[in-house]
């Protein structure tokens, strides 16, 4: 597809096998998401609070709530998506 736009092509449409795929492997990225977000609250409750305190000033959590906040606002296009395969069936 890439190649197709470097050469000033119109992409075409997903067809229904490819757009399932697509959605197949959104919805498991998602899961796994969700998952290693639950596991790191479990992990956090484990933690004294100085350490709480010392991990959530880091850049490192900072960057983890972004793209907690970035995948909430995706998974609303991935819901969108959802419906879009739904009516292709």
């Amino acid at each position: 597809m890439t190649e197709e736009l470097l050469n000033n092509e119109t992409p075409r449409d997903l067809d229904q096998q490819q757009a399932r795929l697509a959605y197949t492997i959104i919805e498991s990225l998602l899961e796994h998401t969700r998952v290693v977000s639950d596991l790191i609250a479990l992990m956090a409750q484990t933690l004294d609070p100085d350490t709480t305190k010392a991990l959530t000033q880091t850049p490192v959590w900072t960057a983890y709530l972004d793209s907690r906040r970035s995948l909430e606002r995706t998974r609303a296009e991935v819901e969108k998506f959802a419906e879009i395969m739904k009516s292709l069936e």
